[in-house]
């Protein structure tokens, strides 16, 4: 019996059964079907935490990337679905990802793309040992951790993660010279996480739209070969990026605040992890450097003003798997920064004053203990390293908080898939 091509689509996809025997009686049919999905997978996780600041009036948390709102509550930060088809062996090969993030921590990172996350094409061109191409929205090159904190080995977010691009629109390409030593370099819309179109772009608040000028973004790796002993594996990082910011906000007359096109930004990044002769105990180490230039001009009528905003990070890791369910991470960080408090949301023509200094301290204990889950507790330090008091209850006459120091235990369940 002859079984129509669309019947047997949809028994392919479960939506109609079928009887073994018809099936095996039709099964050429189903060949170009299967062909087509063998090699998509899907993946993601469902990201939950609890977060409990001791103390009252925590009205002012400390200002790092997807802490906003979380204190002293119970939290669904992010659900993750991740389609993808990866590139094979082959000199022409071509796969996709597309990638879709929802909950506040997506909002958070997305740069007015939600719910898209990525979603790129990826090819391959058979020239040396091969370059492999992405187009579309993909992770930015920068940073020690990434956005996916199942990915991270603390829960909570560096300064100088907050500082980094997220996401980036554009042409990236991936060369391996050999095994100790890869490239990639991108041409992109923005070197700030932005929306997928962004035509007009500015050289200052006065100047007319440069809808040419783009962002140019690199990141070289290099990995310990296996010559190395203990040491093999380990790698070291540089990255650079240069381009348009994201667009800040001035002030003008009375206090109201404008819009004000973003100038050119240059980040610099240097990563490095360090695996040990101890087995299962590795060091990392990081610094981040981002420099974002003036912008005075005219907008709206009005003058507004945008201070120059620098920023660096250092932070240090340390990793140790006990056994095979339990793992110890620990983490400092030092960073400064020109309105440090205000930098991390838009940058500020008249700053409250200070904060631009903090130590922070993380200590993360993870336990296995269910398949495909991650649950760990963590506790955070966070010390303004300045005169100021940016935590805890506001404070109406200095802006701000009252506290020089915060204190942040959390716990994070993660179903990966």
């Amino acid at each position: 019996m002859k079984i129509e091509k669309w019947t047997l689509g949809l028994a392919a996809v479960g939506l109609v059964s079928l009887s073994p025997a018809l099936l095996a009686q039709n099964a050429p049919q189903l060949v170009p079907i299967q062909t087509a999905l063998s090699a998509t997978t899907i993946s993601g996780y469902v990201d939950t935490s609890a977060v409990w600041n001791p103390g009252t009036g925590n009205a002012n948390p400390a200002p790092y990337a997807l802490n906003a709102g979380k204190q002293d509550g119970f939290n669904l930060d992010a659900v993750d679905i991740r389609i993808q088809k990866a590139l094979d062996e082959s000199q022409w090969s071509a796969g996709y990802v597309a990638e879709i993030s929802y909950g506040p921590d997506a909002i958070a990172i997305d740069g007015g793309a939600y719910p898209i996350r990525q979603a790129y094409v990826e090819l391959r061109t058979p020239i040396g040992n091969g370059i492999d191409w992405q187009l579309g929205r993909w992770d930015s090159l920068l940073g020690y951790e990434s956005s996916d904190s199942m990915k991270n080995p603390n829960y909570t977010h560096t300064y100088g993660k907050t500082f980094e691009p997220t996401e980036n629109t554009g042409l990236l390409g991936a060369y391996k010279f050999c095994d100790a030593v890869s490239l990639q370099l991108g041409v992109a819309d923005t070197v700030a996480t932005s929306p997928f179109s962004v035509n007009a772009r500015t050289d200052g608040g006065t100047s007319s739209a440069i809808e040419s000028k783009k962002a140019v973004l690199s990141l070289v790796t290099l990995t310990a070969p296996d010559s190395w002993g203990a040491l093999k594996g380990s790698t070291l990082a540089f990255g650079a990026d240069y381009g348009q910011g994201y667009t800040s906000t001035g002030y003008a007359g009375g206090g109201l605040p404008v819009a004000v096109p973003a100038h050119d930004r240059t980040e610099l990044y240097v990563g490095t992890t360090i695996n040990t002769p101890v087995k299962d105990l590795t060091f990392g180490a990081s610094w981040d450097a981002i420099q974002h230039n003036d912008v005075v001009g005219s907008i709206d009528g009005v003058t507004a003003a945008v201070d120059s905003g620098y920023f660096i990070a250092y932070a240090g890791y340390v990793s140790y798997k006990a056994t095979d369910k339990l793992t110890i991470n620990g983490r400092v960080e030092y960073a400064q920064g020109l309105g440090l408090a205000v930098l991390t949301s838009a940058v500020d023509s008249t700053p409250t004053p200070g904060f631009d200094k903090v130590l922070d301290a993380t200590g993360t204990v993870q336990y296995d203990l269910w398949e495909n889950v991650i649950s760990r507790i963590e506790v955070r330090w966070d010390h303004a390293a300045d005169e100021t008091t940016p935590f805890g209850p506001s404070n109406t006459d200095l802006g701000g908080g009252t506290k020089k120091n915060e204190i942040t235990v959390a716990a994070n369940v993660i179903y990966k898939f």
